[in-house]
């Protein structure tokens, strides 16, 4: 082998131009952040200005941070850096170094992204998106063959296609409370059933698998017409509303809820034969105990993922099935942890979520008892715990190779405020988390605003700002900025009226 490329007759060479006929590797870069970063994308020109010595306002004027080789890929490509814009680290201090000097962004290459890096879209793009284009991204690079390749070896020199390949990658959307009663139905009445999920529509559907907390039961006899003021808290949906959950891309249910068996056994056996009839899995309720307990296992682009969760305030009691009731799965602490190891074992990337105990006033941050079972679930190895209780977003945490969110709120549910929590229950989350290659390579927190008693959608960037501010301090990350307030909107649908008149389905 040649020591320089002057005296050798082939060598590998970096370039950004995608076109080159010479086999070629296309290597994808990620523009990366601590995970409690407010900022989502910059522009490579943000980027190019802080390789010239001129760091991003967004980041502080903190310098961008890389190893030496990924130093060198771009040094070919832009030339030598310039002032104190870039920064050296050795790649296993990359993060290490980051975290402790929070704003800060660094470029790494897509097979080292690890859930605690917030991936920083680039001229809007970002290489854990499922639409992402490595073409036209800027931080791709070529690395070509170039020089003289005999015949007889062109067909033994191998390079590598990419470091980032589409058949690896699955997503994962996780979400809060869905319960489609009271004022929630009553404006899917006026507006039409699938109108709760116009806004996220396209956001469910383009996850690979898209989870729902349904709390309440599908029933044929739920009464007509819904009534947006009841008090009673005993719920059930109308089974024509179903189509908003399949409309919306509805991969699998989680059945934890409290609410669940408010209709007796006959509700309940009428909701498993519905999502059975769209062949939709279920998992953290069942027909029996048993039924309760397994998990929802998927396979996509060699990912092995196990879906398993339970109900925590109801153990040993109604709601929760037994060898002869349906019902939600109760947390059964012995078994549970077996059964993620087990799991994990078979190669699955275990997903735990919980129906944990809810708060009658607010307040983001877990008591010690959620902290202990998050944790148990995440020992146990569960790469993901997710509270499903929540009526308002709560803190998260990472602990140990594992990502625990202790609640995510509402998703469509009618608490506009009115509720212990205040405009806290407007906020919701949805998380996307990005499995690549057999591991959760990354988390990302999409935030949402509920509109009319039924509909989140995007918030504004404003509202994002603020909304992530809170949670990243009430997380224990970083200092509580001093953000504006934005505008609160208006609702379009009061929530004391009348009822309408319904003709029942048949």
């Amino acid at each position: 082998m040649a020591e320089t490329k002057d005296t050798a007759t082939v060598w590998v060479e970096e370039s950004q131009d995608l076109a080159s006929e010479n086999p070629k590797s296309i290597w994808v870069y990620a523009l990366v952040a601590p995970f409690p970063t407010v900022t989502d994308g910059v522009t490579i020109e943000d980027i190019r200005a802080a390789w010239s010595g001129n760091p991003s306002e967004a980041f502080g004027s903190s310098p961008l941070l890389m190893n030496e080789t990924t130093q060198e890929v771009f040094t070919t490509l832009w030339g030598p850096s310039s002032g104190e814009g870039v920064k050296i680290a050795e790649s296993n201090k990359l993060l290490e170094t980051a975290w402790s000097n929070i704003p800060s962004w660094a470029i790494v290459p897509f097979e080292d992204l690890v859930p605690r890096w917030k991936v920083l879209a680039v001229d809007g793009q970002a290489p854990i998106h499922k639409e992402f284009d490595p073409r036209s991204y800027p931080l791709s690079v070529t690395f070509a063959l170039q020089g003289s390749i005999p015949d007889e070896q062109e067909a033994s020199i191998q390079l590598p296609e990419s470091n980032r390949s589409p058949d690896k990658l699955t997503t994962i959307i996780l979400t809060g409370v869905t319960a489609l009663v009271r004022a929630t139905a009553y404006t899917m009445e006026k507006k039409g059933v699938t109108y709760p999920g116009r806004d996220i529509r396209e956001i469910m559907r383009q996850a690979d698998i898209a989870h729902i907390s349904n709390e309440i039961p599908f029933f044929s006899r739920c009464g007509y017409p819904p009534n947006p003021g009841l008090k009673k808290l005993v719920f059930c949906t109308y089974p024509r509303y179903m189509d908003l959950l399949t409309d919306i891309g509805t991969d699998v249910i989680e059945l934890t809820g409290n609410h669940f068996g408010d209709y007796g056994p006959e509700a309940m056996i009428e909701t498993l034969s519905i999502y059975n009839d769209d062949d939709i899995p279920y998992y953290g309720g069942g027909a029996d105990l048993s039924d309760s307990l397994k998990s929802a296992l998927f396979e996509h682009n060699g990912n092995k993922l196990a879906f398993i969760g339970c109900n925590r305030p109801d153990i040993g009691k109604f709601p929760t099935a037994t060898d002869s009731r349906p019902g939600a799965a109760p947390c059964d602490y012995k078994y549970l942890p077996q059964e993620i190891r087990e799991l994990t074992d078979r190669g699955y990337l275990v997903i735990s979520t919980f129906q944990w105990n809810e708060r009658d006033e607010y307040d983001p941050v877990p008591i010690p008892e959620q902290l202990s079972d998050f944790h148990l679930m995440a020992d146990s190895g569960a790469v993901i715990v997710s509270g499903s209780q929540a009526h308002f977003p709560m803190a998260m945490e990472f602990y140990g190779d594992a990502f625990l969110h202790y609640g995510l709120g509402n998703l469509f549910f009618d608490q506009m405020g009115e509720c212990c929590a205040g405009e806290y229950n407007r906020w919701e989350f949805i998380d996307r988390y990005t499995i690549y290659d057999g591991r959760l390579a990354n988390v990302e927190l999409l935030t949402l605003m509920l509109e009319d008693y039924s509909r989140p959608r995007p918030m504004t960037q404003a509202e994002r700002s603020r909304f992530l501010n809170e949670y990243f301090h009430f997380s224990g990350w970083t200092p509580l900025y001093q953000t504006p307030i934005p505008q609160p909107t208006v609702t379009l649908t009061p929530i004391q009226l009348p009822p309408i008149q319904i003709t029942p389905t048949p």
